[in-house]
């Protein structure tokens, strides 16, 4: 009895469920290498539609026309596309990227054919995402990457992401913008900091403090090091960032703009960390940790290395819970301290210079969601103005 032919083509589900068709086939050998080549084709809505790309593959093969890097549909294009990407950003960055394009973009749009990818065709999935997800915009922005990536490579002429319309009033948008506004008043981070001191462990207390009193980004203030503050010249360097990378991995990186920064700290602020060195020696050698060495973390966990950064959120949380105050973001600290900056009169240069923003049009986005008493100023000014 003959052995029946295993067929080429072998169906799959994906991860709505639906069948679909892929098959693998043989090359010949590499000529620069000699070693063996293989190509996998998947993404076949039919068994027929995979038996044609099959037979026409098998043609080009044949006649020594076929160019096996030559992507067809847009998940070997963002195959090609994902390896030199990799090579031009942080691996936080490449991480974050990766993860829109596994939870969102190749779901969406991996089985399609790169010629076939029309305006109408984009218009509907970015519909799709601004209806679910607040980054619409920037899930967009990464699925175009990769079709402009195919325009370079020759694979079509134009990216109808270009044109599609973006301007749409969603639910979601709607949602996101009722929001209270993520940040504190001059009042209530008063309130905030005190109770935060009654309830936390110093350190918790010492490291939001830092935040609410430098602006600086969460994940800068997680990289810090002891010398990276001068007691005599009641200076910070802002130099480092702490980046998520592969395996959830934390490493230190440049921060978010590349740059460094130096910026002065008021006197109690420098008082409260002189406290937390002295406290972090104590409790840290009973860990049987030495925190005298030169690169020592001014805030890390128990194993001396760097803390994971949801613990600030947790430890901001707790407070606001258990004193039912207005919930913000360890974000929201730094728009509290940039909007309490513009408050107090400084200029828009001086917070630009403080908080590390490469481009003035950020500082100026946080200017316009000041609190309401320095709004209420700026007409009682006006007002004052015009009196006779």
């Amino acid at each position: 009895m003959r052995n029946k032919k295993i067929s080429q083509i072998q169906p799959y589900k994906n991860k709505h469920g639906e069948t679909l068709y892929m098959f693998q086939i043989y090359l010949g050998a590499d000529e620069l290498t000699g070693k063996q080549k293989r190509t996998t084709r998947r993404g076949f809505k039919t068994k027929r539609e995979a038996e044609l790309a099959l037979s026409r593959i098998k043609i080009q093969v044949a006649e020594g026309t076929y160019r096996s890097i030559r992507a067809e549909i847009y998940q070997e294009l963002y195959d090609l596309w994902i390896v030199q990407y990799e090579k031009t950003v942080e691996e936080s960055t490449f991480v974050k990227t990766r993860g829109y394009f596994k939870n969102h973009i190749l779901p969406a749009m991996g089985s399609y054919k790169i010629d076939k990818i029309n305006i109408d065709i984009c218009q509907k999935h970015f519909d799709e995402w601004a209806m679910k997800l607040s980054k619409a915009r920037t899930i967009k922005s990464y699925a175009a990457l990769v079709l402009d990536f195919g325009i370079k490579r020759g694979y079509l002429q134009t990216n109808p992401f270009t044109h599609i319309e973006t301007r749409i009033k969603t639910k979601k948008l709607i949602e996101v913008e009722d929001k209270d506004e993520n940040f504190y008043t001059r009042e209530q981070l008063i309130e905030f900091l005190k109770c935060c001191e009654l309830s936390l462990h110093f350190k918790s207390f010492a490291l939001l403090r830092l935040l609410a009193f430098t602006g600086m980004r969460k994940s800068e203030a997680l990289a810090l090091t002891w010398n990276d503050l001068s007691l005599k010249e009641n200076e910070l360097t802002i130099s480092k960032a702490i980046g998520r990378g592969e395996s959830a991995r934390l490493y230190l990186k440049t921060t978010k703009t590349g740059s460094s920064r130096t910026i002065k700290i008021d006197e109690e602020t420098i008082a409260i960390l002189k406290e937390w060195k002295r406290i972090q020696k104590q409790e840290y050698l009973v860990l049987g940790h030495n925190t005298m060495k030169s690169n020592q973390l001014i805030f890390s966990n128990s194993k001396n290395e760097f803390m994971q950064p949801v613990q600030v959120q947790k430890w901001m949380y707790s407070v606001i819970r258990k004193y039912s105050l207005k919930k913000i973001t360890p974000h929201g600290l730094r728009h509290t301290h940039c909007s309490l900056l513009f408050e107090a009169g400084a200029s828009i240069k001086e917070v630009q210079d403080r908080l590390g923003h490469t481009d003035v049009k950020t500082t100026m986005d946080i200017y316009t969601h000041v609190t309401k008493k320095a709004q209420e100023g700026a007409i009682q000014k006006f007002v004052s103005y015009l009196k006779i």
